[in-house]
């Protein structure tokens, strides 16, 4: 799914899903981060697909929102299992 962003978007990916860039402008910037606490498993082969189904939903709600901390949209949208 294309998506354009304008100056101070933030996109926040659920887990099971994967980005990619296909273009841009020259003056994109992207910057990712991951909590300093957990494990990643980034499944990138076609054979670790039933395992990603499985063990998505065990995703964990975050204690905080990334861009707006304890009270951000992202807390009362995420729906957890």
């Amino acid at each position: 799914m294309p998506l354009n962003g304008a100056v101070s978007d933030v996109a926040i990916l659920p887990a099971g899903t994967g980005h990619q860039r296909l273009s841009s402008s020259s003056d994109l910037l992207v910057v990712g981060a991951y909590p300093p606490f957990g494990t990643y498993d980034l499944c990138t082969r076609a054979e670790q697909y039933e395992e990603a189904l499985r063990t998505i939903p065990n995703v964990g709600r975050p204690e905080k929102d990334p861009v707006h901390g304890s009270n951000g949209p992202l807390l009362s949208a995420w729906q957890e299992g």
